[in-house]
């Protein structure tokens, strides 16, 4: 039997997360040992288990036949009857107290390694998540993500210890009870091995269409999953648009699907538990049929008899409890196959050979010839050519989808350009380690994204060991310290989820808080003021023009007031700059500029008006 190909075949999930992890499984060597030799023990005492039942079959029976006296020493058999059977009811119970001991010692053994690896494993997972580049991140969906994390992690966490470790034990078990069951009556146990075959490949079929099916049915839970995470996640977005229903009838849809692959893995499972049962039973009445057979003739003992129908039931038990284990086991395979589909996606951006460590930045900036598009035959970039002096503010203005935000992105090598260089100081940014490139930059974006927690540990998550007179400084240059005192608990007050429980100007002045304590050379700041009211948008400006005094600053942005703020001004259109220069100079040169500008001026003093009237 190619036995191990079609186990490969049953289980690739199972036996490719471990071959995948087998360095970090070695770690462990010593616990390892440890419960193999349990595993051992144990297997030993479960042989030895039944043994005192035979001798006292045979000694009931008055049968000599078969191999009593060749296996007692004399001194056991010279004993009297009650002291023999005494002897025996307390071997019965050492042997099945030894070996549940080291069943114990081997289940919590093998659980602890279990459990240390896949914590590690978990870590890794979340680790490289990170890493992914943001091309990965726009096309996967954040629920299914957090899914396979959580939920596929642990389930292969609790198959381990549920479902692998008892077959482990039991397949050890079976190897052994074959080899006593072949020195006792080799013509049984051929009747037994006839039999085997056959319910192994049932077994192993019907496996494979219960993992087919858990395998869909764990997709199903990682779309239910994403789509329960997006709805959470816009749920004002929902609730104002009224989108309840349609959000819930594709759920439902989704839930539906999944509990009918659920349903129909059980059926499997369940209707090959029974055909193990039948087969089973189909060997067990062959065995007794020929097993009386040598007991009449007197080749057997009735005492062997009982061993051997003791040990047929636990020679199946690994092929029955597979079959019960088989929707886990299915499970666990999808699971693994889930976990090492994001473990071994390639990050698009990442350190290259050789890449060293970023020396401390002046901050001049240089694009040179860059070419780039998301998508190869749509190019956001068309040949910019831009140098930036280190400490200059440079305002990038232009319609939506021009290429604004693509810079900073390429700045930051959040993505690489298809053609052309990105310089930091005349150094090719793509010969720097990522870490020291992004620890030397700043970023404040449209939507002051905070995380779950207070408002010190937000400001503080880039530079944990900042003290609290920093912390404090860092938020009078951004207009923050005044409303941060008035809060309760002032700067330990927490803030919510994305900083639900703040205002946008008040998040927005905590994020460019967090970024005036990072102190970096190089500013990035994408779109800061945009939707914000007219008392935070004047008290967000004064404090990134406080923010931006000396650094080299890329400020985005579409309001062009703003814009006649910085040193330069770099219009840009359909991904090309179409000037760059000082703002007193486009405002007298570019026609394109001063229509723009006096159609946005216009725009606000409409809009201003109309909030008077109102």
């Amino acid at each position: 039997m190619a036995r191990p190909k079609t186990m490969r075949t049953a289980l690739p999930g199972v036996l490719h997360f471990v071959r995948y992890f087998s360095p970090a499984i070695k770690k462990h060597k010593g616990t390892i040992g440890v419960a193999m030799l349990a595993l051992f023990l144990q297997t030993l005492f479960s042989l030895l288990e039944p043994w005192p039942l035979k001798f006292v079959i045979d000694l009931i029976t008055d049968s000599q036949q078969g191999r009593t006296q060749g296996l007692l020493p004399a001194f056991i058999t010279e004993l009297s009857t009650t002291e023999f059977l005494t002897l025996l009811a307390i071997a019965l119970i050492i042997f099945a107290s030894l070996r549940a001991l080291f069943t114990y010692i081997s289940t919590i053994a093998f659980a602890l390694v279990g459990h240390k690896v896949l914590m590690r494993v978990r870590e890794q997972l979340f680790n490289h998540m990170q890493r992914l580049s943001l091309s990965y991140h726009s096309e996967a969906r954040s629920g299914d993500l957090v899914m396979r994390l959580l939920s596929d992690i642990g389930m292969i966490r609790e198959v381990t210890v549920t479902a692998i470790l008892p077959l482990l034990g039991n397949f050890l078990v079976l190897a052994g009870m074959l080899g006593v069951m072949f020195w006792l009556n080799w013509q049984l146990t051929l009747v037994v091995v006839a039999i085997m075959p056959a319910l192994f490949f049932l077994t192993m079929f019907k496996s494979r269409k219960i993992q087919q099916v858990s395998r869909k049915n764990r997709q199903r839970e990682g779309a239910m999953a994403a789509t329960a995470s997006e709805t959470i996640g816009a749920i004002q977005t929902v609730q104002s648009l009224s989108l309840e229903e349609a959000f819930s009838g594709h759920f439902s849809a989704q839930n539906k699907k999944s509990v009918k692959e659920g349903v129909k893995a059980k059926r499997l499972a369940a209707s090959l538990e029974r055909m193990v049962d039948v087969q089973v039973a189909i060997a067990l009445a062959l065995v007794l049929w020929f097993g009386a057979q040598h007991v009449l003739a007197g080749t057997l003992s009735p005492g062997e008899l009982l061993i051997f129908v003791f040990y047929l039931k636990r020679v199946f038990r690994p092929l029955r409890d597979f079959a019960k284990y088989t929707s886990r086991l299915a499970k666990a395979s999808a699971s693994g196959e889930r976990v090492l589909e994001v473990l071994q996606q390639e990050p698009d951006i990442k350190d290259q050979p050789g890449a060293s460590v970023a020396p401390p930045f002046r901050g001049d900036v240089c694009f040179q010839d860059v070419h780039f598009g998301y998508v190869d035959a749509h190019p956001v970039l068309k040949g910019i050519d831009l140098d930036i002096p280190a400490g200059e503010t440079l305002a990038i203005v232009g319609a939506s989808g021009s290429g604004k935000t693509t810079l900073s992105n390429l700045l930051l090598r959040l993505y690489d350009p298809q053609q052309g260089r990105v310089l930091i100081d005349q150094q090719d940014i793509r010969d720097l380690t990522l870490a020291s490139l992004r620890k030397q930059m700043s970023v404040v974006l449209q939507d002051g994204l905070l995380f779950s927690g207070t408002i010190l540990e937000n400001i503080v998550i880039s530079r944990p060991d900042a003290t609290q007179e920093a912390v404090e400084k860092a938020a009078r240059i951004a207009n923050a310290h005044a409303f941060i005192e008035q809060l309760p608990q002032g700067y330990q007050t927490p803030v919510g989820e994305r900083g639900v429980t703040l205002s946008q100007g008040q998040r927005q002045r905590i994020a460019i808080a967090r970024a005036a304590l990072q102190d970096t050379p190089i500013l990035i700041l994408d779109e800061p003021t945009t939707g914000l009211d007219k008392d935070n948008e004047h008290k967000v400006s004064q404090a990134l023009k406080r923010l931006a005094r000396g650094r080299t600053t890329l400020y985005i942005t579409h309001r062009l007031d703003a814009a006649l703020q910085a040193d330069r001004v770099a219009l840009f259109a359909q991904g090309r700059i179409l000037a760059c220069t000082t703002p007193h100079k486009l405002m007298e040169t570019n026609q394109s500029f001063i229509d723009l500008f006096q159609l946005q001026q216009n725009g606000r003093k409409t809009q201003i008006n109309s909030e008077g009237v109102s």
